[in-house]
């Protein structure tokens, strides 16, 4: 060979150097040397990893050619087999406390893991999102998602205020388990506050009159336990358990409010990962796709055709942005004075358009305040126009306004998912706002006392003697009117639209074609309607059901709609922002909801004549009367916790602790980039590229 030719006697039968054993020639042929008698060596080798420990300190002489120590890799054994011997030769080295403790813990591991896998089986729309996603991409698809995702947060709100709100009220007025309640009157309050006589119906009615009752939440449903006025009870007995309902009734809503945003800020983490992930390496994002992005345990030619679509959604996501930011960087400073001139025109539009919508809510709500009173009950039409008049206003502008910015939108020249961003950000001002022009108008009117007596009580007792159902009547209406609107939109608009495209062959048919999927108006109506929800539960403790309700059969609505009646956008975008970005509004929605919340429970009087709180002056007043039955020292610590000597030092820290978090996240993301930039010197340098000699 060329080796015996060009090498010196004395070094032919020298061992390789360092570099030449690390070739995968001398590997392969050392596992093969090692294979003959592997069969021999585990018939006489010692089990477990002791074994191989022995085998390995066997030296250079008994390993024959072989230079140094051999690992477990290099033995003709399994990786089931090489995993037990390594299992078997620490349990050897661990007390019993430690392996019980061990092997309990991987059992319970064990046992997750399955029960985790057996409910990814029984997940809500688990095929259906999935179906969605390999037919539409993974940015429609994170609209279903999120939607169920609401789905299962109304649906434990609603379980949390049933279990300890509901349930102990309905138990108690009808005696079930030996129970009973207490009502005590108020005491220091004017009769006349204490005055309330709902309208429920009596005697017969006309059909309008339910439909009408129905629909506004007033009438029979006015004293049900769908809203805040039913609940007139100070304390359920069950059994000889006292149950404090207004304590009860202040903490649910605390922890539902507590809940939403401990589970919103954790998917947001989750979904703030995965955008950095992506937002990392484009290069990198192109490699893991097409190299790692196939799902190998695939075996349904349906799911893998799934699959592939998905796949082929991403990587146009990819590309598109690419487009984008190569097509802004080549931008001539002419093109970028067009640009930005266009975008400063189109802003004044849409605050015009903002300054419209919110002066029509103000103008619709006085009217309204002014005279619902003045219209007579036998005209339905009239009456029911005045009365809904705000919600049918607000319905309206919440339709026109995202229409309006999604047209506009399309000559900025942004990215899909800065679009939707922007969009969104636009259309929440419209949504949100219009809630709080609502509520400080209805507000405005309870809190308005123009006598004495009016004084007395607090808040204005002839208009408004259970103020609180009356708002979670207004709570609901906006829910319901959101709730015909979407339907009536997918069915007098959608599907006109797709009859005319498919059977109609005029040009300015054609010219208009499907609509679109729009991610942004769908995502902003379900969280318009969440915030309604969290606003309204506390007056309305049943509202959550019908959130739940309501968005079960949206999904089904849109899903409908978007299989047969819509088109996927033209500019796909990607998943991972668009989770990450619903979360956010989704989080900016719940933080308003606090602020008409707190202004209810801690500020404005609570209702005299019914309610858990009539024999409180406001709501939050039920916490320091139920510390005052704390034995004493368990108050002074409570006090002492409540003070401000505790509390501007506790938030000193929490800012201390906060700012370090943040300079250790700043200093961990310029290591980052560090180790960022020299993995792309070496992927680009030769010289780490071959092994050193």
């Amino acid at each position: 060979s060329l080796a015996e030719v060009f090498l010196p006697e004395e070094t032919r039968a020298a061992a390789p150097v360092d570099f030449l054993q690390e070739l995968p020639s001398y590997q392969s042929a050392l596992r093969r040397r090692a294979a003959a008698g592997g069969t021999q060596e585990r018939r006489t080798a010692p089990q477990g990893s002791a074994g191989l420990r022995a085998a390995e300190a066997r030296g250079p002489e008994q390993e024959g050619g072989e230079l140094g120590v051999r690992p477990a890799r290099e033995y003709p054994l399994s990786i089931a087999e090489k995993r037990r011997d390594c299992q078997q030769a620490d349990i050897k080295y661990l007390s019993g406390w430690k392996q019980w403790k061990r092997t309990s813990s991987k059992s319970l591991k064990k046992v997750l893991n399955e029960a985790k896998e057996l409910s990814s089986y029984l997940e809500l729309w688990r095929h259906d999102i999935r179906s969605i996603e390999g037919k539409f991409g993974t940015g429609i698809q994170s609209y279903f998602s999120f939607l169920r995702f609401l789905v299962l947060l109304n649906f434990i709100i609603f379980i949390l205020m049933f279990s300890f709100v509901t349930l102990p009220t309905i138990i108690s007025e009808y005696g079930i388990f030996n129970s009973s309640f207490a009502k005590i009157p108020p005491k220091n309050i004017e009769p006349h506050c204490t005055v309330y006589k709902p309208s429920g119906n009596k005697g017969l009615v006309y059909f309008y009159t339910y439909l009408k009752d129905l629909l506004s939440g007033t009438g029979f449903l006015e004293v049900t336990s769908l809203f805040y006025g039913y609940y007139t009870i100070d304390a359920a007995w069950l059994s000889i358990l006292r149950y404090n309902l207004p304590l009860a009734y202040l903490l649910a809503t605390f922890a539902y409010l507590a809940l939403s945003l401990l589970w919103i800020i954790k998917r947001s983490g989750e979904g703030f990962k995965q955008n950095l992930v992506h937002d990392e390496d484009q290069f990198q994002s192109y490699c893991n796709k097409v190299f790692a992005g196939w799902d190998f345990c695939i075996t349904d030619p349906n799911a893998a055709q799934l699959k592939h679509r998905s796949l082929q959604y991403e990587l146009q996501t990819d590309l598109e942005e690419e487009r984008l930011k190569r097509k802004i960087a080549d931008r001539t400073m002419k093109e970028k004075l067009r640009i930005y001139s266009l975008r400063i025109f189109i802003n004044i539009i849409v605050i015009a358009v903002l300054s419209g919508c919110f002066y029509s809510i103000y103008r619709a709500t006085v009217f309204s305040q002014e005279n619902s009173n003045d219209v007579s009950n036998t005209n339905f039409q009239a009456n029911l126009l005045v009365q809904y008049l705000p919600s049918m206003v607000i319905t309206l502008a919440n339709f026109i306004a995202p229409q309006i910015f999604s047209f506009l939108i399309r000559f900025e020249d942004y990215s899909p998912a800065f679009e939707i961003r922007l969009t969104l950000m636009r259309c929440i001002f419209v949504r949100l706002a219009n809630i709080g022009v609502l509520l400080f108008s209805l507000w405005s009117q309870i809190s308005y006392c123009a006598t004495d007596k009016c004084k007395a009580c607090g808040y204005n007792y002839e208009l408004y003697p259970c103020w609180e159902s009356e708002v979670g009547q207004e709570m609901y209406k906006l829910m319901i009117f959101d709730f015909i609107i979407i339907l009536a939109v997918t069915l007098f608009i959608d599907f006109p639209r797709k009859l005319l495209v498919t059977h109609c062959s005029c040009k300015p048919v054609q010219w208009c074609g499907l609509q679109e999927f729009g991610i942004s108006d769908n995502v902003l109506e379900i969280i318009y309607g969440q915030t309604i929800c969290w606003i309204g539960t506390f007056f309305s403790p049943l509202l959550p059901a019908i959130a739940t309700i309501k968005y079960f059969i949206i999904f089904y609505v849109k899903k409908i709609s978007l299989m047969h009646t819509r088109k996927p956008a033209a500019r796909p975008v990607r998943a991972s922002s668009s989770n990450f970005f619903f979360l956010v509004v989704l989080l900016i929605g719940l933080v308003l909801a606090f602020i008409p919340l707190g202004i209810s429970i801690a500020h404005i009087p609570s209702s005299k004549a019914c309610g858990p709180f009539r024999s409180f002056n406001t709501s939050w007043a039920v916490v320091p009367d139920t510390i005052l039955g704390f034995p004493t020292g368990l108050q002074q610590v409570l006090h002492s916790i409540a003070s401000e000597a505790f509390a501007v030092p506790f938030f000193m820290v929490i800012c201390l602790v906060m700012f370090y978090f943040i300079a250790l996240a700043g200093a961990h993301k310029r290591v980052v980039e560090q180790l960022r930039e020299q993995l792309v010197m070496v992927r680009f340098d030769p010289v780490f590229c071959t092994p050193k000699v």
